[in-house]
């Protein structure tokens, strides 16, 4: 199993990166919680991951927090959740907050991700109540609820502006890129959404 990769970025494209280790490249797909606090091409990155094998294919994930990683391992156990929605969970809302809807049971704002129905949040709900103990257990619950990145944002902050961002009407594309122009280190989501919209207004 790769549990984590230290090296140079080489190339980042929604929704993947190239990494190159000592002269080998690993192309490794990351949520966009990841992505858009992922320094310039050409510069270190460590990156924590999880590898899927396949009859088809060997499939790399990477994540900038240990924390994160936690609650995607935890999404891939749940019934009828593969790792391509994990990451798209992932991408859509905060682990905090992911984590406040299934303390709460807001299957409203579930459903509310992309390729999250009904029967999908409720069975969400259900199955990552169970597991909030053992991740508190292993320091994954706490850790995710008030994770921050390796590589220096708060992880939360920027996917709440992200997801703001959509949920206003921007492309996840669009938001990601009006955030990554905010310099984010240190703030908190409400200022990055407000300087991202200040940013776009002037446009």
């Amino acid at each position: 199993m790769i549990g984590l990769l230290r090296g140079i970025l080489a190339e980042k494209s929604v929704p993947g990166v190239l990494l190159d280790v000592q002269g080998v490249g690993y192309e490794v797909e990351v949520p966009t919680s990841t992505f858009y606090v992922l320094p310039e091409t050409g510069e270190e990155v460590v990156l924590y991951t999880h590898l899927i094998v396949r009859e088809d294919a060997q499939l790399l994930y990477g994540f900038a927090s240990q924390s994160e990683r936690i609650l995607f391992r935890s999404l891939i156990k749940v019934n009828g959740v593969g790792a391509k929605l994990a990451v798209g969970i992932l991408s859509g809302i905060s682990a905090e907050d992911f984590i406040r809807c299934v303390e709460y049971e807001d299957t409203a704002r579930l459903v509310s991700l992309p390729g999250i129905g009904k029967k999908t949040a409720e069975r969400l709900i259900i199955e990552m109540r169970d597991r909030l103990p053992q991740m508190a257990a292993s320091g994954g619950a706490n850790g995710v609820a008030s994770s921050t990145a390796t590589l220096g944002s708060p992880v939360n902050a920027v996917g709440d502006a992200v997801s703001a961002l959509v949920a206003l009407g921007y492309s996840h594309a669009e938001a990601g890129r009006l955030v990554k122009g905010v310099d984010h280190v240190s703030l908190a989501s409400d200022e990055i959404i407000r300087q991202a919209l200040q940013a776009a207004g002037s446009r």
